[in-house]
């Protein structure tokens, strides 16, 4: 995976958060209004079905007090007409108020019907009064007198001994009704639908002429009858989708059905607007990431490391006159001056070597072996800072600053080789190299062992080891509190013609205790790589309670062949 495809994964990774929290908002916006939504359509139809119970007991105050009538009360035709039809005058909400005996034949109406001219004993309305002897609400009707559209209420007249002797009823024209029920509807696209105990439609908002005196379709019918009361999201009888409340009114209205319906889609027409603003604001927002991730990365990464490289592989076509001239204050430019005065070193030994090589086959021999090197060396560098990049997008720490911190320790470490023409360095400067940044005034290290000068593989590979130490140490260990101590102490173990090795202890003291992590971490595994395949020596890690302890043994006889970077195979 190249360098430029994790940046863009980064940048991906950074704009995860802000996908989620968006999602986050859309559920949390769309919840919030879907449960306001539901609940102002179920409180606009209870206010419906309180207006029919109100139209209810209007008509039964009306009837009440027409009941009252002495011409009424005696049954007779020609005064109750008359008193009918100015009653219906002074009601403009009645069609008609009508008056029939017991077995429904007509007595009088405001229509002025002749007496027993037609008679309604099929009529619900009818046969409930007469049934119930109470004021009772009848079903959808066409006026046999009125001929138009109605709903009828009813009660029954009592002779003195308290006998049913008449049903004095009312019918309120429906046009009428539907206007006053919609009345207080805040919103055009808000429907709604009454229904009698036949499921017959009496109101219907809007496109009602389609729909007055037909029955509510059977699916529908068998919601109203397994749901009853609530809100639910569904199909409405027009076929928009609505957030639907059902109600029944209370009192003689008890038996009707009041259905009032929100549209889905006005009512979420604000929220689906801020979503795909925010989709669009996203969408521009990822893409100018990408291309400033893609241009940033390729004139701070690509570039600086493309450049090394090249001029890596003319060192390696024998060329070491070329030059990377990178001197920018930045990680790549002081690693780019390192490695060009390590090929100048190179070049002006290449010059020695070239004067020396007049006098014998062995001069010959070094310069090859000088090629060589140079040639391992350069691609170890780059295989080391490749590493470095590449382990350095990993983790939770910011990956800007573990490849600084990192180019940064080997930069330092060439740089003591380089003062020696890459002989060896002492391995007490090696130490205080690393540890010079941390040094604050107050006795935290304690170094002791004798001077040791070790080989430059040695010096790269165990300057690494203490970075990756101290670094845990300034984070983790002892460093990170006041008062926390480090002791560092070595020494030469081996007989005079045998193998010498090198035993370095490192222990931390008063500071946190040592944790055991879950995983192993690149710093794990940089150390036990530089230390075990790199020097073919042994580590061990102790994560003690009073602080982390380390011990390195290494042989410092050269072996016969060798190793490549210790970064280049930690990952």
């Amino acid at each position: 995976m190249s360098l430029t495809t994790r940046i863009l994964l980064l940048v991906l990774l950074a704009l995860a958060p802000a996908l989620a929290i968006q999602g986050y908002n859309e559920y949390a916006l769309r919840t919030s209004r879907d449960d306001a939504v539901q609940a102002d359509t179920m409180a606009t139809a209870r206010t419906v079905a309180e207006d029919l119970s109100q139209v209810a007991e209007t008509v039964r105050q009306a009837l009440n007090f027409v009941a009252q009538d002495p011409s009424v009360r005696a049954m007779e035709p020609t005064g109750c007409t008359e008193y009918l039809r100015r009653a219906v005058t002074d009601n403009t909400h009645l069609a008609i108020l009508g008056l029939t005996r017991p077995d429904g034949t007509i007595v009088c109406n405001s229509a002025g019907s002749a007496a027993g001219s037609y008679a309604v004993p099929d009529r619900a309305y009818h046969r409930r009064a007469v049934a119930e002897d109470t004021f009772v609400m009848g079903t959808y009707a066409r006026g046999n007198a009125s001929r138009r559209d109605t709903l009828h209420f009813a009660r029954t007249l009592h002779d003195p001994e308290g006998r049913t002797v008449g049903v004095l009823s009312a019918a309120v024209d429906l046009d009428w009704l539907a206007k006053y029920l919609r009345r207080n509807l805040r919103m055009p696209s808000t429907s709604v639908t009454v229904a009698d105990a036949d499921k017959t439609i009496l109101v219907r908002y809007p496109d009602g002429d389609g729909w007055i005196g037909k029955p509510i379709p059977p699916e529908r019918q068998r919601i109203l009858t397994d749901r009853g009361e609530g809100v639910r999201v569904d199909f409405g009888i027009d076929g928009r989708e609505r957030v639907l409340a059902n109600i029944q009114p209370e009192g003689p209205a008890s038996s009707a059905w009041v259905t009032v319906g929100r549209d889905r889609d006005i009512a979420f027409a604000d929220v689906d607007a801020a979503t795909r603003r925010g989709l669009v604001l996203i969408a521009l927002g990822a893409a100018l990431a990408v291309a400033a991730a893609l241009v940033a990365g390729r004139m701070f990464i690509t570039r600086p490391f493309d450049r090394l490289l090249r001029t890596a592989s003319r060192w390696q076509a024998g060329d070491l006159a070329a030059r990377n001239g990178m001197d920018g204050g930045d990680e790549f430019g002081r690693l780019g001056r390192k490695l060009d005065a390590m090929a100048g070193t190179l070049q002006r030994n290449e010059a020695e070597l070239k004067d020396e090589i007049r006098n014998g086959r062995a001069m010959q021999d070094r310069q090859v072996t000088m090629l060589h090197e140079l040639n391992h060396r350069v691609k170890n560098t780059l295989a080391t800072v490749q590493a470095l990049a590449r382990q350095s997008t990993r983790g939770g720490d910011a990956p800007g600053e573990r490849l600084e911190a990192r180019i940064l320790a080997l930069s330092k470490t060439h740089d003591l080789l380089t003062r020696d023409d890459w002989s060896g360095a002492p391995l007490r400067a090696v130490l205080e190299n690393e540890i010079d940044p941390y040094r604050d005034g107050d006795a935290r290290f304690v170094l002791d062992g004798p001077d040791i000068d070790l080989p430059p593989r040695h010096v790269l590979s165990l300057g690494m080891t203490l970075h990756e130490l101290v670094t845990n140490a300034a984070k983790y260990g002892a460093l990170s509190v006041p008062g926390g101590e480090v002791h560092v102490t070595w020494a030469v173990v081996g007989e005079k013609g045998g193998e010498r090795r090198l035993q370095l202890d490192w222990t931390e003291a008063n500071g946190p205790p040592a944790v055991s992590p879950e995983r192993r971490g690149f710093g794990t595994r940089l150390i036990t790589v530089s230390v075990e395949r790199e020097l073919d020596g042994k580590v061990t890690l102790d994560f003690a309670a009073a602080g982390l302890r380390v011990g390195v043994d290494v042989p410092l006889t050269k072996p016969g062949a060798a190793h490549l970077s210790p970064l280049a195979t930690a990952h």
